[in-house]
């Protein structure tokens, strides 16, 4: 059961559902190759390409989807190599790649260990990856990954459901762990000039190690960049994201993350929908849903889409971002 349908949120919601039931029989998915392959030190694993792109989904723990690059490709997503090819360990591990979590964080709820087997499940062009229930929290975690038959876009629907006894409130979060090296391109509204506009539209929330010196950051008229640097720790901001994507430049790709903003919701963190937090091994682009009040049985869908896109130009400016990575959104 979807909740989000309490609220008036027709329109987002339908699209939700639109997006978990897209693919039909009919629409050629022999072009999907899903496979069991061997990958980063784990035997099982699932590769889904259809030629042009690939995604490594971990089955020995996580979930994580730990790859997603052109065939031949560099991944876009972070690798954590000490921590490839192992499970079963007492504590949480980043591992790296996509991941689901629950938000607000909770140094126990949120890092509930997934370093156990995957069950999954193939369907028409897509599969299913559902972990353990975990079980203190009374919660179930899934995600599902839809590849397009052409072109480099994929649907990831991410559900937790309620397996307990009680009600409990929760957001989904959803965090994708970049590769070193890049620069992250988050829009803003257009500006509207003063006085026809009076009352604030924006909301950007700061961590407590946030600093409004770190070179890492351009605040500029249409976008925020944000640069991953080896040599500086820890920083995050989070937003009240209503233009619904964000992009991260690097190794040759343009990332393309696409998500949903329901105004009448509310979210955590005072209000934000979008997070990004970076440090020296890499930086995170996480999306949240709103949150609910989960009764025993219900559940609650979190839709991210994303692109690939072939990039060799240098951002080192929001000029650069203007000219070379807005036109690729519109197109």
């Amino acid at each position: 059961m979807l909740r989000y349908a309490t609220c008036a949120a027709g329109i987002a919601a339908c699209w939700l559902v639109v997006i978990a039931t897209k693919p039909t029989h009919s629409q050629a998915q022999p072009a999907v190759k899903i496979e069991k392959v061997a990958y980063g030190g784990w035997a099982n694993n699932l590769r889904i390409t259809n030629g042009q792109v690939e995604l490594i989904a971990t089955l020995d723990v996580g979930p994580r989807v730990i790859r997603y690059g052109f065939v031949g490709g560099e991944n876009v997503f972070k690798e954590y190599t000490d921590q490839l090819g192992k499970s079963g360990e007492k504590d949480w591990q980043i591992r790296g790649g996509h991941r689901l979590w629950i938000a607000p964080e909770d140094e126990k709820r949120t890092y509930f260990p997934d370093n156990a087997a995957v069950a999954y499940e193939e369907r028409t062009g897509r599969v299913v990856l559902t972990p353990p229930p975990e079980s203190p929290w009374g919660l179930q975690k899934q995600i599902e990954v839809y590849l397009s038959p052409q072109g480099s876009r994929v649907e990831v629907l991410h559900r937790i459901r309620n397996v307990g006894k009680a009600p409990t409130e929760l957001a989904p979060w959803a965090i994708s762990a970049m590769a070193p090296g890049g620069v992250e391109v988050i829009p803003l509204p257009p500006k509207r000039p003063h006085p026809q506009a009076l009352l604030p539209n924006q909301v950007l929330v700061l961590w407590p190690y946030f600093d409004f010196t770190d070179p890492r950051y351009t605040f500029g008229q249409q976008v925020i960049l944000l640069r991953q640097d080896a040599k500086r720790g820890p920083t995050k901001i989070g937003l009240r994201h209503t233009l619904g994507w964000a992009a991260y430049a690097n190794r040759g790709a343009l990332f393309i993350k696409r998500f949903n903003h329901l105004p009448d919701r509310t979210y955590p963190d005072f209000g934000v929908n979008y997070e990004t937090f970076t440090n020296e091994d890499m930086l995170e682009m996480e999306t949240l849903g709103p949150l609910v009040t989960l009764k025993p049985g219900e559940e609650v869908l979190h839709t991210e889409s994303w692109e690939l896109k072939p990039f060799r130009e240098k951002i080192t400016n929001e000029q650069d971002a203007i000219k070379h990575v807005l036109p690729l959104l519109l197109r």
